[in-house]
């Protein structure tokens, strides 16, 4: 079986979509794309025998296109995982699910109503054999119970426009799913800390974030998205027997002169790369078995309230409690 998609968004994580899809993923052919840039995404359509649409309307219309990838401005999305749903056809909608907690739960009782799940969020880290790897040495026991997390989100460099405020709902975001889906239980409080700035950054960079969740772990953040020497994702779990730590992978290594020099990813392509590419297959499997793995509507709106927290803690310097609806019985199973 083959399933259609159509994929809204064609900058860089959309193009990089489409053309997975099309080369690496199988079961599935993408027919339909659009995006405001109206001669990439003709370009792009043409590289994969697909159709350039006039509308985000259009490609979710058409009767060619089975389901949706959503890559387009975050904004948009609630208006866009409404139509989705409106059609009836399962959307990976990269995050956000919502700029707002308004609207994630407008959207959140749209598929509630629905009565079945049609949405999955794009956070591929749950497919990182790394980030796997650290889950399952927690769920067998391994470490015993969970007692902190440090976590290291580092970004070579971003452009003069992103500000204080994107760390926190570009990158952050990340770590807040990572956080609740390692640990299986929701965030209840942030605190987010600003020191001295580096040089190389417009706007407040590092910033150290706290995250305090329902049992009273602890998890702490770096996040430094001018770090100049590459993309460096790690985090170390510590438990009350033992500790499992997942290091950034090495690029490459040399050995010579008695020295030994490793490289680190340049970019998030170079280290979710892979990830992605399991993120998407096992979507389309799931859109062809009717049953999804990824983060769900809800994890969507949980990620959203903790970021929306985040930014008043980064404005005020306070701790921000975070309070959630109570969560669905559809999703029953989320964030575990």
């Amino acid at each position: 079986m083959t399933t259609r998609v159509g994929v809204i968004g064609t900058g860089n994580i959309g193009t990089f979509h489409v053309n997975t899809l099309a080369t690496r993923v199988s079961g599935a052919e993408v027919t339909a794309v659009f995006d405001v840039d109206t001669q990439r995404a003709k370009s792009l359509a043409d590289d994969v025998g697909a159709r350039s649409c006039d509308s985000a309307e259009a490609v979710i219309a058409r009767d060619d296109v089975d389901a949706l990838l959503l890559a387009s401005p975050g904004a948009l999305h609630p208006q866009q995982v409404l139509a989705c749903l409106e059609a009836d056809k399962p959307v990976l909608c990269e995050k956000p699910l919502g700029v707002t907690t308004e609207e994630c739960l407008f959207v959140l009782e749209a598929e509630v109503a629905l009565g079945r799940q049609l949405i999955q969020l794009g956070f591929m880290r749950r497919y990182d054999p790394g980030y796997l790897q650290v889950k399952a040495a927690l769920d067998g026991g391994h470490i015993g119970d969970p007692l902190m997390l440090h976590c290291v989100h580092r970004n070579p460099t971003v452009p003069p426009s992103f500000n204080a405020d994107m760390a926190i709902t570009d990158s952050v975001v990340h770590e807040i799913d990572t956080s609740r889906w390692l640990l299986g239980e929701e965030i209840t409080a942030i605190t987010v800390l600003g020191g001295r700035t580096s040089r190389h950054a417009s706007a407040q960079d590092p910033q150290l974030v706290l995250f305090e969740t329902e049992s009273g772990v602890i998890v702490d953040l770096e996040s430094f998205v001018n770090c100049q020497y590459g993309y460096d994702v790690r985090c170390e779990l510590v438990g009350s027997d033992g500790v499992v730590n997942l290091d950034n992978p090495t690029v490459s290594a040399v050995t010579a002169q008695g020295n030994r020099s490793t490289t680190v990813p340049a970019d998030w392509q170079t280290r979710f790369g892979p990830a992605y590419v399991v993120e998407l297959q096992a979507w389309i499997d799931g859109v062809g078995g009717g049953r999804y793995t990824g983060a769900s509507a809800w994890d969507g709106y949980a990620t959203t309230a903790v970021a929306t927290a985040g930014l008043r803690a980064r404005a005020t310097g306070d701790r921000v409690e975070i309070t959630l609806v109570d969560k669905p019985s559809l999703y029953d199973g989320a964030c575990a």
